[in-house]
């Protein structure tokens, strides 16, 4: 039996490190957000999750994932353009 706290805990970081995660695997930013929302949707449909609560954490956690993802992409590109080999 899973505790709601525990719930939350993941809620709060785990969508933004699948994000990272899928954005680093596949090169861009809106397909790891998309791949996350999809696995999310997924958990909901399965009824993993139960409360608005949950989804405006998810939601929350999704944000901060993407601008994390993005502001990567952009360290990763400025350095790939100062330094090309």
């Amino acid at each position: 039996m899973e505790s709601y706290a525990l719930k939350i805990i993941l809620a709060l970081f785990l969508p933004a490190a699948l994000v990272i995660l899928f954005t680093r695997v596949t090169y861009h930013h809106v397909v790891g957000l998309v791949l996350t929302v999809a696995l999310i949707a997924a958990s909901v449909y399965a009824g993993y999750t139960h409360t608005w609560l949950l989804y405006t954490i998810d939601a929350l956690s999704l944000t901060v994932g993407f601008y994390a993802a993005g502001r990567m992409r952009q360290r990763t590109k400025q350095g790939q353009k100062q330094n090309p080999e």
